[in-house]
């Protein structure tokens, strides 16, 4: 996933984040008395549209401007990063969904309309990427890319409709690598640009949580509880295989989490900063599994 899809899903993030604060959907959207704000509305239309311009703007001067354009392409790219940025695009497209529904449920709009309305934001901004990637002759429209966008909406989208709630979410983490000065161009620089672009670094997750799926048989777990199953990779330099890097390989990883969504205190301020940062995965002991071995983790991140 290239630097700026995951600038793009930091910016919808937090801008869906601050109107869903506002209301307690899960314990409040029930009430049918609930009806349209087009105040609210209006708001959150003007600022997608607002945030849209802006950021292809943006991203049009500074990724495609220099680069000659071409008739669109697609471009097969699943072979890459052993698919790590198929994962990123897929949490992306996760997140702004599921802060596009809580922001369209803010307006008060009929619940499925807000469900699949706000579901769908992530798939459509980053089918409007996928498109101008598509008209640049230095890359080009990617299938799996699109495929991974959509799975990601959809796990979002079904799991409003059947439950009203994420019982089972992703989550993204990162550790520093040893490969990422190797290929600083591609890898990061710097720390910050590692932090979003080393895939060797970067875990993605699927938690579970227990209380949420499993309500009878283990009401008496905290709402916290979760378990993790994590995937990445590593020893990669370039997009496949290098001559002068290890063989690189998958990681499967099991860990715990914490649902930092769950937790409410009496501080509203306090509450907030934790839902925001609910998409990282918390620090945990881990047992990984690669190259046909066992790794245990005290912390693992």
């Amino acid at each position: 996933m290239r630097l700026k899809l995951i600038i793009l899903f930091l910016l919808y993030f937090c801008q869906f984040h601050v109107n869903a604060e506002t209301l307690d959907i899960n314990t409040t959207y029930h009430d049918q008395s609930i009806t349209l704000d087009k105040k609210k509305r209006n708001i959150l239309l003007i600022s997608e549209i607002t945030a849209y311009t802006l950021s292809l703007y943006t991203l049009n001067e500074l990724w495609y401007a220099d680069y000659p354009k071409s008739n669109f392409h697609f471009i097969n790219d699943n072979a890459e990063w052993l698919q790590m940025d198929k994962f990123g695009h897929m949490s992306a497209s996760y997140y702004s969904g599921v802060a596009g529904i809580s922001a369209y449920k803010w307006t008060g709009m009929k619940r499925k309309n807000a469900i699949w309305y706000g579901g769908l934001t992530g798939s459509f901004f980053l089918t409007i990427i996928e498109y101008l990637d598509g008209k640049s002759a230095q890359w080009g429209a990617s299938a799996g890319d699109l495929l991974a966008n959509t799975a990601g909406s959809m796990l979002a989208i079904s799991q409003e409709l059947y439950w009203n709630e994420q019982r089972i979410q992703l989550k993204y983490s990162y550790s520093p690598s040893k490969w990422a000065s190797a290929n600083p161009a591609q890898l990061g620089e710097n720390n910050v640009q590692r932090l979003l672009k080393d895939y060797n670094g970067q875990t993605y997750w699927v938690t579970f949580n227990i209380k949420s799926i499993f309500k009878e048989r283990f009401d008496n777990f905290p709402d916290w509880f979760s378990l993790a199953l994590g995937y990445s990779g590593d020893n990669m330099i370039s997009p496949y295989q290098s001559p002068i890097a290890e063989q690189r390989k998958r990681q499967y990883i099991f860990s715990l989490d914490v649902d930092l969504n769950k937790i409410k205190t009496k501080n509203k301020l306090l509450n907030s900063v934790l839902h925001t940062f609910g998409f990282l995965k918390f620090p945990m002991p881990a047992i990984e599994w690669s190259n046909k071995s066992l790794h245990w983790h005290l912390i693992y991140y």
